[in-house]
């Protein structure tokens, strides 16, 4: 049994297309494409820094050209938390695992500032704040 769909074709009033509201026609405004931005470049120093944290709990290899170009890359922005707790060793029978709360507090702050960075963004935008 064939099934027919009914096509319904809206002529536009005064030569004007209608306008479809779609939440896909919606391009974002400028100071979102910033904040996307921001938390974009978030993202990735947040994943680099944990990175580190991780390879130093696990006593990776300094020879690994991996771990050094982590090693590289995150040591800029853990330097300035560096000396505000100690680290802690703990010596195994082949690699010595590090804890470096520097790397923790670098993560914590730089979110934080990152949050603040978009809050202001907002304020700036005039932009209605939204609940988060």
């Amino acid at each position: 049994m064939a099934q027919f769909v009914k096509e319904t074709i809206t002529t536009p009033v005064n030569n004007v297309d209608p306008v479809v509201n779609s939440p896909s026609a919606v391009e974002p405004t400028n100071s979102q494409t910033a904040e996307y931005l921001i938390y974009f470049a978030l993202g990735v120093l947040e994943i680099l820094l944990a990175f580190r944290l991780i390879l130093k709990l696990m006593g990776a290899s300094t020879s690994s050209g991996f771990v050094k170009l982590i090693y590289s890359l995150s040591g800029i922005f853990v330097y300035p938390f560096e000396g505000i707790f100690s680290r802690w060793l703990s010596p195994g029978l082949e690699t010595t695992s590090v804890f470096e709360p520097s790397t923790l507090v670098a993560i914590i702050v730089y979110a934080v500032l990152v949050w603040g960075l978009v809050k202001l963004l907002r304020v700036l935008s005039g932009r209605q704040q939204e609940t988060d």
